[in-house]
């Protein structure tokens, strides 16, 4: 970081002197696309991470997110930007009127794009440049700490979306952006993190594959723990698809010949992106206090995704094949009972919820806390326990 820093006039100095071809941008301009590769893959943690760079899909981007469509969108936004790498999508926001955009708090640690946040900081007012990881759960502390979010003013959950704070962000191609995603979605239940201010939006650029694994639908082969969790807490709604492709002249980094190697298809440079905004659902299927139990059923079950509840129900805990009973009570309304021949890959969100809800009310139930269900109160990451 020091070297980044001790350059940084000489970087905003070349910044002045070029432009955006696509803009008449008054913002401190990037280099040249076709530069992005000796300026930016000097460090290996950044090929893991993919950044938008045409400032005119950046802004097709902040419309689908903030625009008056949106489900997100509003007036007087403080927006917290994570992985942001050189700032285009930074730039896109900036060009919004302070009606619009009332503050930006850009969460880079990479010291390779620093100095051109930086230099954002330096034109415009609204522009708060914090040299930490959107990943750390000490960044978000350090936000507060500081008094960044201390013009946040709190909003009743069942009195809509939070119309001000609104968080934004790249997400990694490695294991550490669908870890991440995960965790924020965890938050959301218990009302913790940027869910202490309420409903608070989301909007994210993501792979495609993160988000068919969020949305797959029951009985679907990759469903998963990330589906349930999804959809159990919030509304997802694609923004941008088609308009994001191909990832070649849209994203950096871009994939060298012959690249990949043994990684999987959908995890290689070039897999499509997508953007997405998440709306927190005001009626939650995972009430306040079981998020840890909803952690504990999901992972067990999980391991064996095609097998059916009625067999695979005794990885709960021994003896727990005694909850199929009250699952299939016919006694109970047809919507309060679990077709138990279903495998857990074919629950629904509902399911769950009475699956869940059986294995709370259960005296010899294992005990599960809070480290079993790896949730995030004073984790030092938001994500490191999480699989």
């Amino acid at each position: 970081m020091t070297r980044a820093w001790r350059n940084l006039p000489f970087a905003l100095t070349r910044a002045c002197r070029r432009s955006y071809s696509e803009s008449a941008s008054h913002l401190p301009s990037l280099p040249p696309h076709e530069e992005w590769r000796r300026i930016f893959d000097t460090a290996n943690n950044i090929k893991e991470r993919a950044c938008i760079k045409r400032v005119d899909t950046a802004r097709l981007v902040v419309e689908s997110f903030l625009g008056d469509k949106s489900p997100a969108g509003g007036e007087d936004k403080v927006v917290i930007e994570a992985f942001p790498g050189p700032g285009a999508l930074s730039r896109a926001l900036l060009e919004l009127p302070r009606s619009k955009l009332r503050k930006l708090i850009i969460l880079e640690d990479n010291a390779e794009y620093l100095p051109h946040l930086k230099a954002l900081e330096l034109v415009d007012t609204r522009v708060h440049v914090v040299p930490y990881s959107g990943f750390l759960w000490d960044t978000y502390t350090y936000l507060e700490d500081t008094g960044l979010l201390s013009d946040i003013q709190p909003v009743p959950w069942e009195n809509g979306i939070h119309p001000n704070l609104h968080f934004i962000s790249h997400l990694q191609r490695s294991i550490k952006g669908e870890q991440l995603i995960a965790q924020l979605f965890r938050c959301i239940p218990d009302r913790t993190w940027l869910y202490r201010y309420g409903r608070v939006p989301m909007s994210f650029l993501m792979s495609d594959w993160v988000r068919t694994r969020m949305a797959a639908p029951p009985g679907n082969s990759v469903r998963c723990k990330l589906s349930v969790i999804a959809e159990a807490v919030a509304k997802c709604h694609v923004s941008l698809k088609e308009e994001l492709q191909p990832y070649e002249a849209n994203f950096h980094p871009v994939a060298s010949r012959g690249g990949g190697g043994k990684k999987p298809i959908t995890k290689r440079i070039g897999h499509p992106f997508v953007a997405m905004n998440i709306i927190p659902h005001e009626d939650q299927f995972i009430t306040k206090g079981t998020l840890d139990k909803w952690d504990y059923c999901l992972r067990r079950l999980f391991v064996l995704k095609s097998t059916p509840l009625t067999r695979c129900i005794n990885s709960l805990a021994p003896g727990a094949s005694i909850l199929l009973k009250a699952l299939t009570d016919p006694t109970l309304p047809f919507d309060q009972r679990v077709e138990v021949n279903k495998a857990p890959r074919g629950l629904t969100v509902a399911d769950w919820a009475l699956l869940v809800r059986a294995f709370d009310q259960w005296p010899f139930a294992p005990e599960v806390c809070a480290c079993m269900s790896y949730a995030p109160t004073d984790a030092h990451c938001l994500a490191c326990r999480t699989s």
